[in-house]
């Protein structure tokens, strides 16, 4: 048997209507699984079950598609901007049902994945899996003192952030540090906020990793799909049940 899903999930993946849209067609009895009216929340197996919508018969999903892409500073997370801002839906190939995995800011560059399995998207930013994401930002300030103080908690203002690891190196001839962070809980503008309240001026951020897909050497504005060990790594952790803040060190074990 193909992969089992919601029917509306396998509506939504066949590029018929949006989950949401999908829903409002199962509850009005539009839509039939092998001769029967659908019900929602309804498991299928789109490969070997019959659906149809308005009886018209719907194909079988197409592949997962899971990119990373190299996020450009000055590009916007979003489908689209009511600004005309570019997004990041314009440096990749359309494809149905493609979302973003945990946004990256205006400004903010790097490891920005991409997917056509909205349920996966979810389920990698939920903070109940502690999903890691490493962060190097380009800073002016004293960063060694900011990376010891990053490990003892920084108080932002929904709650304390505490970092996996924060490290800070020198960059040679310039008086700037490469100040390196691992989060795990995805706050709203965490890293600059944090970088903030440490006394850090930050003139450059870039994502290097999501989970176990690192950025490498992917030129910026560039996109390639996930190779197959790095498909494996994602789909054994939203696979894995939620289990609170995994990674992400609590107040008490500094």
């Amino acid at each position: 048997m193909a992969e089992a899903m919601r029917l509306q999930r396998a509506l939504a993946r066949a590029g018929i209507a949006s989950r949401r849209k999908a829903e409002e067609l199962i509850a009005a009895g539009r839509v039939t699984v092998n001769g029967a009216v659908a019900t929602l929340g309804q498991v299928v197996d789109p490969a070997g079950d019959k659906i149809l919508v308005d009886g018209r018969r719907v194909g079988a999903p197409p592949a997962t598609v899971w990119l990373l892409l190299n996020k450009p500073a000055g590009v916007v997370t979003t489908a689209s901007d009511p600004a005309g801002r570019k997004t990041v839906f314009e440096l990749v190939a359309d494809q149905p049902g493609l979302t973003y995995v945990g946004r990256l800011d205006y400004l903010t560059e790097g490891a920005l994945l991409m997917t056509t399995d909205g349920a996966a998207a979810h389920a990698l930013t939920h903070p109940s899996r502690g999903v890691e994401r490493t962060y190097v930002a380009t800073v002016r300030g004293d960063a060694v003192s900011a990376a010891r103080a990053a490990m003892r908690g920084v108080e932002l203002e929904d709650g304390v952030a505490y970092p996996i690891s924060a490290t800070a190196n020198p960059v040679p001839g310039r008086r700037h540090y490469e100040f390196e962070i691992v989060l795990a809980e995805g706050k709203h503008h965490e890293v600059r906020r944090l970088c903030a309240a440490l006394g850090l001026e930050v003139e450059r951020l870039v994502r290097t990793k999501f989970g176990p897909v690192r950025l490498g050497a992917l030129p910026s504005g560039a996109s390639r799909p996930l190779n197959k060990r790095e498909s494996d790594l994602i789909s054994s952790l939203v696979k894995q049940p939620p289990h609170g803040r995994h990674g992400t060190r609590q107040r008490g074990n500094q």
